[in-house]
């Protein structure tokens, strides 16, 4: 069988992150590369390297804040949540996510 990963473009992980800590609130670094994977049915695959700078910058843009706390596993864990201007950047990004994929279906004949 092929390999169904997909390359991701540039700015898709930060709207990534924003859109998994909508969904649950308080995740440290290991649960939101598991649930992209697993919401994208393993076709994204976050790589630590890639992750943890990616939080640091939204954390240094003011749309994360972190604490640290104790994992499932009883290890030390920093917590993300998403901030008020996190939530607001988030909608903004999903309104130009909708409307390049409905200009890449105009342009790849698919819609």
């Amino acid at each position: 069988m092929g390999d169904d990963r997909i390359d991701l473009l540039l700015g898709t992980l930060e709207v990534l992150i924003l859109q998994t800590l909508a969904r649950a609130p308080r995740l440290h670094g290991y649960d939101i590369i598991d649930r992209i994977a697993d919401r994208s049915g393993d076709a994204l695959q976050i790589e630590e390297g890639a992750l943890y700078p990616a939080l640091h910058r939204l954390e240094l843009k003011g749309w994360l804040t972190s604490e640290w706390g104790l994992s499932e596993n009883n290890r030390r864990a920093k917590y993300y949540r998403l901030t008020a201007r996190g939530r607001k950047q988030l909608e903004r990004q999903k309104v130009e996510w909708q409307r390049l994929v409905g200009v890449m279906a105009r342009v790849l004949e698919l819609g």
